[in-house]
């Protein structure tokens, strides 16, 4: 009797000790047991001293006086201030004289040298069929008219990437060298990288003025972070062993760092490399609202007249531009370490000195021939094509399709039935209950620290007077991320499945992915009209691509062991995605959610332009306005917006190891 007793107070045991172990057993509860436990004294508290409506004003801080004071201070003293004088006119005359030097070197080459510099450097780097790739897409930016604004483009990103080159160097090599200037500089990268460009082009035209100086200098700010980045993950991940035997060897810091660390860390800075070009040429178009010229300008007026034909002629060279810079820095990197081949004479400094000298009689044969720039009769016109297809593509799919619809009835029900329910339920959801929200999803799937940091940032927005239109923007968010997750995921589970679809798709999300984020907006508001619709399927056709390739490596790289076991179980098709490949690939899927999230926000903030309103609107206003609070308050807002976004939907590196 007392055995039988005593085994079933064994199993049933204390209430306590079966609370604990079922809270051993799902932390996330545990988590969410202890923010309802504060929630209850806290929220009272809240409620019976600011309200339970939106973010009260008593803990708002009001900053249009003291930026308001810096704007009127700038303007006052930008042509008389030793600063501006000395200092930031030595960096202006520094940006034109550099800019114009290698635009005039790209004229000198003319476009039969610069088409064979391009391909010869692309045969160097990658062989002939990145070489031919190179060759033909130079010629088609003179095909369709556009050589010398595309010449223009590549001077102005040539000095600008050098400038970001040099930059996330020296910002890599000082944080990848001491850990205290990493902590410093880890939030100033974040907020350089996640803070949309139209909000600090504002205090850029302010200090520079209207022109090319101030393009660079942005896209400088834009483009720096990832080289800096990589340069720190390369210096920190140098080889502990090889480093070691070079400090006992008595080697100084400096030999430490020039014959270990950066050699070691080459294919981290060569792909830091791709990624700051990359990062500059999406900035093409942006970069030309304050003056930058060239394609982005094209692109750019295009957009002002709804003129789909002229930005599809200047955007297919950014894209072309992009996909050949991309591949041959690719191609760099993944030679570094690998035996040279190819015949002895074209290897090393003679295959160099071989292209140049070729690429040098070109010109000069170019040249004698009258061919600095591409001839008029040779250029192709595809505007009115484009337009008419457009036209046409209007005429018949905007209104009037029986059943479903035109696209103008699609973009009413997609507002009226997905975003104003969205803006209407955020912003009538207590301020408390938001941040509460926020503390739990981040909570759920990571740290204290991360839950702090995203409740922090919702927080700040509430502070800086701007929490209705914050909504407003994180319900287009929200929809935009939702449709291009649902989509993404079915395209990718299908290219993961079969090789064929993904080699189809591949130069399409290529495209897609390079074409500047403008030129996304032309179709789309000729589709749909102007309001937040259009910006949202911009954004959807902008972020789809990142989605797309993520997923799909993911869900290809999942251990092929693990499939042949389900299959060898009778599992079928079906059972292997939902039970195998999808909890499997798990960490690729909360990476592409994360990067959905990120891309979405920034073009939904670029829908400003087309109607989109909220924070997108208030930095647009700003920049075309010249108020300093307005588009910094509004731009502060989305970076705080981003930071909450990018803490909810990725988890720490310490949980993905715990779950792995």
């Amino acid at each position: 009797m007392a055995t039988a007793q005593a085994t079933t107070g064994t199993v049933s045991g204390p209430p306590g000790n079966a609370l604990s172990a079922a809270l051993r057993g799902r932390p996330a509860l545990g988590k969410i047991l202890v923010l309802l436990v504060i929630a209850a004294v806290a929220v009272p508290l809240a409620h019976a001293r600011w309200g339970g409506g939106a973010w009260p004003a008593a803990l708002t801080v009001d900053l249009g006086g003291p930026l308001g004071e810096v704007n009127d201070w700038i303007i006052g003293n930008r042509d008389s201030h030793p600063l501006f004088l000395y200092f930031f006119g030595h960096i202006s005359n520094a940006v034109v004289l550099s800019v114009r030097g290698v635009y005039l070197a790209l004229l000198a080459l003319g476009w039969a040298g610069v088409t064979a510099l391009a391909a010869l450097v692309a045969w160097r780097t990658a062989g002939w069929r990145l070489a031919l790739t190179a060759g033909l897409s130079f010629l088609a930016c003179g095909l369709l008219g556009m050589w010398v604004p595309t010449m223009q483009t590549l001077a102005l990103m040539v000095v600008a990437v050098l400038a970001s080159v040099v930059l996330g160097l020296l910002l890599g090599l000082a944080a990848g060298l001491s850990d205290r200037t990493f902590r410093v500089l880890r939030p100033v990268l974040d907020t350089m990288q996640v803070l949309p460009a139209f909000a600090y082009l504002l205090p850029v035209v302010l200090v520079f003025g209207i022109g090319v100086p101030g393009a660079v200098l942005a896209t400088v700010v834009y483009a720096a972070p990832p080289m800096a980045r990589l340069a720190v993950l390369g210096l920190r991940g140098a080889d502990a062993g090889v480093m070691e035997a070079v400090t006992s060897l008595g080697a100084t810091g400096r030999q430490r760092l020039l014959s270990a660390r950066l050699p070691l860390a080459r294919k981290e800075l060569l792909l830091g490399l791709n990624q700051t070009i990359m990062m500059a040429l999406s900035m093409a178009v942006i970069a030309s609202v304050i003056g930058a010229g060239g394609l982005g300008d094209r692109v750019y007026q295009a957009l002002s007249s709804v003129d789909v034909g002229a930005a599809l002629a200047a955007g297919i060279p950014i894209v072309l531009l992009a996909v050949v810079l991309d591949r041959t820095t690719e191609a760099a990197g993944r030679k570094i370490g690998t035996d040279p081949t190819g015949p002895a004479a074209l290897r090393g400094a003679r295959g160099w000195a071989l292209a140049a000298l070729t690429a040098a009689a070109v010109a000069v044969v170019g040249r004698f021939t009258g061919g600095r720039v591409w001839p008029d009769g040779g250029v192709l016109a595809i505007a009115g094509p484009v337009n008419t297809a457009k036209d046409w593509m209007v005429d018949h799919l905007y209104t009037g399709i029986p059943v479903i619809g035109g696209t103008a009835d699609w973009a009413a029900h997609f507002t009226n039935w997905i975003l104003n329910p969205l803006r209407d339920g955020l912003q009538a959801l207590p301020w408390w209950s938001v941040l509460l929200i926020v503390a739990a999803l981040a909570w759920t799937i990571g740290t204290w620290r991360t839950a702090l940091t995203a409740v922090l940032a919702m927080a700040a927005i509430g502070v800086l007077g701007v929490w209705d239109v914050s909504m407003d923007t994180l319900g287009q968010v929200l929809a935009a991320v939702a449709v291009t997750l649902v989509l993404g995921f079915a395209v990718a589970i299908g290219a993961a499945r079969s090789r064929r679809l993904e080699r189809l798709l591949r130069p399409v999300l290529d495209v897609f992915q390079t074409m500047p984020q403008f030129v996304y907006l032309i179709p789309v508001v000729a589709l749909f009209g102007v309001g937040r619709a259009p910006a949202a399927a911009a954004a959807v056709v902008y972020a789809l691509p990142a989605v797309v390739r993520i997923t799909t490596q993911g869900l290809r790289g999942v251990d092929p062991a693990a499939l042949e076991c389900a299959r060898s179980l009778g599992a079928t098709s079906g059972q292997q995605l939902r039970q195998v490949q999808l909890p499997l690939a798990r960490p690729a899927l909360l990476l592409a959610v994360n990067q959905g999230v990120v891309l979405v926000l920034a073009v939904v903030i670029i829908g400003g332009l087309v109607g989109s309103g909220a924070l997108g609107y208030d930095v647009v206003f700003g920049l075309a306005q010249g108020d300093l609070a307005t588009g910094l308050v509004a731009g502060a807002a989305i970076v705080c917006l981003g930071l909450m976004l990018d803490r909810v939907t990725q988890p720490t590196t310490r949980l993905q190891r715990k779950e792995s």
